[in-house]
């Protein structure tokens, strides 16, 4: 009589792997026991070990950037404690909390297991790989180095991440603000002002020109919204494709937003901190400078940036020092070319590169908080000009009756 099948649900866990960093992930097993017993074995110890919800254990999101940075660390972490390459990725594979980058893993398992290597398996999946990534595992294949090459590669994808979150954080959270206003605004002008309108009509007094132009404005919002909407979306949908298809539009948007008052400075400093910390990870890893630009040009971030460091790349082939090709676009901080050119002269490029990565980040990281307290009066002053302005415009007759009384 054929034994009983043993049925697996998925675990969600915590823990901690040999040099204390924390990692999660997801692992199927018949029980709690079990999964700690095997997380044990991997050089993990479990923290926190719980059953997932069937509601979710299909459900797949988007691979991020951050998937990609935790992926990079775990692998790091286990072929450096003595894990070989395909057991570690099919450990990284099951274990994933995100089920379709776990998917991906598998299929780059798959790739090696027939032969190609992990470079080449890398590089089919160049929408979550890029080639400074690529490259780098490469190097590192090549030189026998693949476990040292791996944990500067999760380091430099852990900062980037950072720095990414950084100024997406001094984007977004003025950006939300001011569109909430002007949903509350819109709500305002549809639903509320036509009951003050109803009311003005009784007065049979002319109205101030500010309480026309509002009740003109919240007429032409109730009977054309669409019409606003459809801007709005057609708007949207125009920049999108611009950015997406035109390289000359891309440039002119990062030249405006280099331009603008503080987060122009965040903007141009990440940049900065891009550039230093790719170029740090590429020569350390062994890449000829020459050869390294191409890739620090592509995660530059900004146009304007790509195109100096690619101009640079034409200097430095011909011969140019790295400090004066820097010098020659007008577009670095002094104190970055000063450092570069200490870096040259010392041998010591990659380490003074990665000075000048972590004082611009940490620039970065100050502003944004400055720009976040700067930015709370001003959209105070926005939002009282917004709503403040509609209940002047609806109270003005109110007062002016009072006074007539």
């Amino acid at each position: 009589m054929a034994a009983a099948a043993i049925k697996e649900y998925a675990f969600i866990w915590e823990g901690v792997d040999r040099k204390g960093a924390r990692i999660k992930g997801v692992t199927e097993g018949p029980s709690e026991s079990f999964i700690k017993t095997q997380l044990r074995k991997q050089g993990i110890n479990p923290l926190r070990v719980r059953k997932q919800s069937a509601l979710f254990a299909k459900r797949k999101k988007k691979i991020t950037g951050q998937d990609i940075a935790i992926f990079s660390r775990q692998l790091a972490t286990m072929m450096s404690a003595g894990v070989p390459l395909v057991q570690a990725m099919e450990i990284v594979g099951r274990g994933h909390a995100n089920p379709a980058l776990g998917e991906m893993v598998l299929s780059i398992k798959a790739s090696i297991e027939s032969g190609s290597s992990l470079a080449e398996s890398l590089a089919k999946f160049p929408r979550h790989f890029d080639d400074l990534f690529v490259n780098l595992v490469d190097a590192g294949e090549k030189s026998g180095a693949l476990e040292a090459l791996l944990d500067k590669i999760a380091t430099y994808k852990e900062k980037s991440e950072s720095l990414k979150k950084k100024v997406k954080k001094a984007l977004t959270y003025p950006a939300a603000v001011l569109v909430v206003a002007f949903i509350v605004t819109g709500i305002l002008l549809y639903f509320v002002i036509p009951q003050f309108a109803d009311l003005f009509q009784g007065f049979g007094a002319d109205l101030p020109a500010f309480t026309k132009w509002v009740i003109h404005l919240s007429n032409f919002i109730q009977a054309d919204w669409w019409i606003v909407a459809l801007s709005v979306a057609g708007v949207y949908f125009a920049y999108r494709e611009a950015h997406i298809r035109s390289a000359a539009f891309r440039r002119l948007v990062d030249r405006i937003m280099l331009k603008i008052p503080v987060v122009g400075e965040i903007m141009y400093k990440s940049a900065v901190a891009r550039f230093a910390r790719t170029l740090s990870t590429m020569f350390a890893a062994g890449v000829p400078l020459v050869e390294a630009m191409e890739s620090v040009a592509k995660a530059a971030g900004n146009i304007i940036f790509t195109d100096a460091i690619m101009s640079m790349r034409d200097q430095i082939a011909t011969g140019t020092q790295l400090q004066l090709a820097m010098q020659q676009t007008a577009l670095f901080p002094n104190m970055a070319v000063q450092m570069v050119a200490i870096g040259e002269e010392s041998g010591s490029l990659d380490h003074m590169c990665a000075k000048v990565a972590e004082f611009y980040e940490e620039e970065v990281d100050v502003m944004v908080d400055n720009l976040t307290a700067l930015l709370e009066p001003m959209i105070m002053v926005v939002l009282g000009v917004l709503v403040g302005g509609l209940v002047v415009a609806m109270y003005l007759p109110i007062f002016k009756l009072g006074e007539a009384i």
